[in-house]
């Protein structure tokens, strides 16, 4: 990873400037005409090696830093890996060893959330002052530590694990990979400028996901994606301005020549271009401004000064939670009850936690 930090923003590999230098942010309060500076990152992935992407994870958020952002995003499935274009050998009715013994090589490569992985990062945010948001591949650990889920999580400026949100629904293949989250993870999360959350990808297809987020006051709303095609952009816009919120999208940039050489199953990446993602982050206000990017092709990081009186100004004549809302004829309800896979035990009377768990 090679980004060279500079006054007022970031330069990639090429020398070309991600954003433009913008004025020093004013004090972090969501009120209006105060402002607050962000960062998404774009970085090249990390296959089948946790140590190295947790250890890159933690060098990008002290560069995101440097910039002056107090919110610092990393894209989809970041620390644990996105894989493109692999099946791991999966056909209807078959598995092939190879594929299931690159899996387990994924496995070995996803995290535990609470563990080492937020500890390392959170440290780094700690560090810097920070407040980060983190696409991870995360291993169940409280029930068979044998299902992974593509997670967000939530680290503050004191290092603590703020929270984590898991995918509600992985897309088409994703589905061999990952499990799906439930309603027990839709954290938007408290800071002192302003109500942070979002969903991952698809799951900002899903209108009833969306409404839960606006429901819950969201103002920056984060999402992280591995979807690099133009009409991305028209999503990331629309959910501005549906939510009157801002809006940061994050992704990768990533080349067939990222996965490792010893790829058991390399053939699957044969009618796959060179460039398996061009990335495509940026920044939207809540009135669709485009705010930074779309950053294509390249590794870096885009910035922006966030003006939080934007939200309350936009939602002037429109709120979809509020006098744009019709209750009277529309309801929506979320429920937030965790979902365990099996309950044992009775304690007061009602059902217990798993045996041996917390």
């Amino acid at each position: 990873m090679d980004v060279e930090a500079m006054e007022g923003g970031v330069r990639t590999p090429s020398g070309e400037s991600v954003y433009a230098d913008r004025a020093e942010p004013g004090t972090p309060q969501a009120r209006d005409g105060d402002t607050v500076r962000v960062a998404v990152v774009q970085p090249r992935p990390v296959f089948f090696d946790v140590e190295r992407g947790i250890a890159e994870a933690c060098e990008w958020i002290d560069r995101a830093a440097e910039t002056g952002a107090k919110l610092v995003v990393l894209p989809e499935a970041y620390v644990g890996g996105y894989p493109w274009g692999l099946r791991f050998g999966t056909s209807v009715g078959g598995r092939s060893e190879p594929g299931r013994r690159t899996w387990g090589r994924y496995r070995d490569s996803a995290v535990e959330v609470p563990g080492p992985a937020t500890e390392a990062m959170g440290e780094a945010a700690r560090r810097a002052g920070v407040y980060v948001a983190a696409g991870v591949v995360e291993r169940d650990a409280r029930y068979s530590g044998g299902t992974l889920y593509c997670t967000i999580v939530y680290l503050g400026p004191d290092g603590v694990l703020l929270g984590k949100h898991r995918k509600l629904k992985p897309t088409a293949a994703e589905r061999f990979i990952w499990g799906e989250g439930d309603g027990s993870t839709l954290p938007v999360i408290d800071t002192p400028f302003g109500k942070v959350g979002g969903l991952i990808c698809w799951e900002n297809y899903m209108p009833l996901a969306r409404m839960a987020m606006y429901g819950k006051g969201v103002e920056i709303y984060l999402a992280p994606t591995a979807d690099a095609r133009d009409r991305w952009q028209a999503t990331l816009r629309h959910i501005a301005l549906e939510g009157r919120c801002f809006v940061l999208g994050c992704n990768q940039y990533v080349t067939r020549d990222d996965y490792p050489r010893d790829l058991e199953v390399a053939e699957e990446l044969a009618n796959w271009p060179e460039t398996l993602c061009r990335g495509g982050s940026a920044l939207y206000a809540p009135d669709g401004t485009c705010l930074a990017g779309p950053l294509y092709d390249a590794e870096g990081i885009l910035s922006a000064d966030l003006d939080l009186g934007d939200v309350g100004r936009g939602k002037f004549d429109f709120d979809v939670v509020g006098h744009y809302a019709r209750p009277d004829v529309f309801r929506l309800l979320v429920d937030e009850r965790e979902k365990a896979p099996l309950e044992l035990g009775e304690e007061d009377g009602g059902a217990g936690h798993a045996e041996g768990r917390p």
